[in-house]
């Protein structure tokens, strides 16, 4: 035979009470919530400028890329006739865009051939507009070429010192593609020759 023991139930004095410290509500007090939002905020800037930083050089990426791609598209389209573009200035311009990225200019590209996949300007991405060919970094600004047009495999191009400083030499190529990024003061030069 099995005996059960049955335990007296323990009553606690205070949970009858009316004591105002016998329950406390569930949730934050304002106090609490405000140390929370001060934390976010400072981790929040903290991680500003590291995904600042990390923006920028994915930016720097693309328009390296696309020093490369113009280039090789110049490139391209003087194996197909035989000669450099003829450029308008110092500038990848619209009729520089017009030539390399559509069919639409029959004087300058005969065949139609399309020698750069160009899509229309977006913030961190570039492209084309009404200017030319921009970088990523500003709508406004275009990409720079130099073309060797007497071919005497001598350009002269910018170039950025240990400092920082921007200016100039000579490079022995026929086609250099560059862009200047400003940042805080701070320029660097984006080429498609290193």
């Amino acid at each position: 035979m099995l005996v059960r023991k049955v335990l007296p139930l323990m009553i606690c004095p205070m949970a009858s009470s009316t004591h105002p410290l016998s329950f406390r509500r569930a949730g934050f007090t304002l106090i609490e919530l405000l140390v929370v939002i001060a934390i976010i905020a400072v981790l929040a800037g903290l991680l500003f400028p590291a995904a600042s930083g990390a923006l920028n050089s994915a930016k720097k990426t693309t328009a390296k890329n696309q020093a490369i791609q113009i280039a090789t598209a110049i490139t391209a389209y003087e194996s197909e006739y035989g000669r450099l573009p003829s450029a308008t200035g110092s500038n990848f311009d619209s009729a520089m865009v017009t030539m390399l990225c559509t069919t639409n200019d029959l004087s300058n590209n005969p065949r139609g051939i399309v020698f750069l996949e160009a899509t229309s300007w977006k913030t961190g991405k570039g492209g084309t507009n009404s200017q030319g060919y921009a970088d990523p970094f500003n709508a406004n600004s275009i990409y720079s070429i130099a073309l060797d047009t007497n071919y005497a495999n001598s350009l002269t191009v910018p170039s950025q010192s240990q400092g920082g400083n921007i200016g100039s030499t000579n490079i022995s190529k026929h086609i250099g593609v560059w862009t200047i990024f400003t940042n805080s003061g701070k320029q660097t030069l984006i080429d498609s020759w290193e």
